[in-house]
């Protein structure tokens, strides 16, 4: 079993990483109160960065409580693809209890696996070469 842990490795940490993320926008998951923005990398594995304002998130207690069910939420994610992932917060997501954030994070994390997968089997259909018909 792989350890659920958190290393600096799998997080966005320069603003050349979020740049990329945000020029560079491959994948969108959109949510009421969540949006996240993704693009491929090349380490193999997912990294995270987060945006929360305080125009959405007045007070830094609740900026922190969201942060730590995203980071939560992220590190048992064990089988996400190797992209570099932004998540930003909306209006409304202050209001929401602990279990609701899980929830819709979950739902998040599934839909971004969902899309990822249809985006690659396209490419992977498309690369491969076209069979002889017999007829």
């Amino acid at each position: 079993m792989k350890a659920l842990n958190f290393p600096k490795s799998h997080r966005l940490l320069r603003p050349a990483d979020y740049g990329k993320v945000f020029d560079d926008v491959q994948l969108k998951v959109p949510h009421r109160n969540f949006l996240i923005l993704a693009t491929p990398n090349t380490f193999g594995h997912a990294r995270i960065g987060l945006v929360f304002s305080k125009k959405n998130l007045k007070l830094a207690v609740q900026r922190n409580r969201i942060k730590r069910h995203v980071r939560e939420t992220f590190r048992h994610q064990t089988d996400l693809p190797g992209l570099d992932i932004v998540i930003l917060g909306r209006q409304g997501l202050g209001s929401l209890d602990d279990p609701a954030v899980r929830a819709a994070l979950s739902d998040l994390w599934r839909r971004l696996k969902k899309k990822h997968q249809q985006q690659q089997s396209p490419q992977a259909a498309s690369a491969q070469p076209a069979g002889r018909r017999t007829g």
